[in-house]
């Protein structure tokens, strides 16, 4: 049965969009990647290339006016999850991470005393590389929520 949620996929920086296509095929679900016209998305079968606008927050504004609920959401930007999750739409952080109402306000609230820390000067590692765990974690969150949709959300 196809479903008809979509994947949204802030692909700028995505690290695991082949973990997308794989996890998507067998559930015949719509994947839309949107990224800006800055970085180049190789086509796929199955995949919807979005391309917007340069500036800043180009990306984010798109997917904030598309997504609907049951859609999944795939970012680490925190802020379009909160868009998501207002949306009532699933969200998954590049390394199967799932926001929820519960964790984002506590994941805000870090990224505020982190960019308050780096403007005083102060400066941190940044993410650590993605590793294959990563990618097979996200994989396996990301079929889990597929698998919930197909046998719980009904056209």
């Amino acid at each position: 049965m196809r479903l008809t949620s979509k994947i949204i996929v802030d692909a700028d920086a995505c690290p695991v969009k082949d973990q997308i296509v794989i996890a998507a095929a067998p559930f015949e679900v719509e994947i839309w990647m949107v990224a800006s016209f800055d970085h180049y998305l190789a086509p796929r079968e199955g995949v919807t290339i979005k391309q917007v606008d340069r500036s800043d927050q180009s990306v984010d504004l798109y997917i904030a006016n598309m997504i609907k609920a049951n859609d999944i959401l795939v970012t680490q930007d925190f802020g379009l999850a909160t868009i998501g999750l207002a949306k009532r739409a699933h969200v998954l952080s590049n390394r199967g991470q799932r926001y929820s109402d519960e964790t984002i306000d506590f994941l805000l609230e870090k990224r505020h005393e982190q960019a308050k820390m780096r403007r005083g000067g102060r400066h941190s590692k940044g993410p650590r590389p993605m590793t294959s765990e990563d990618r097979h974690k996200f994989l396996q969150t990301l079929t889990k929520v597929l698998t919930f949709l197909q046998e719980n959300v009904t056209t």
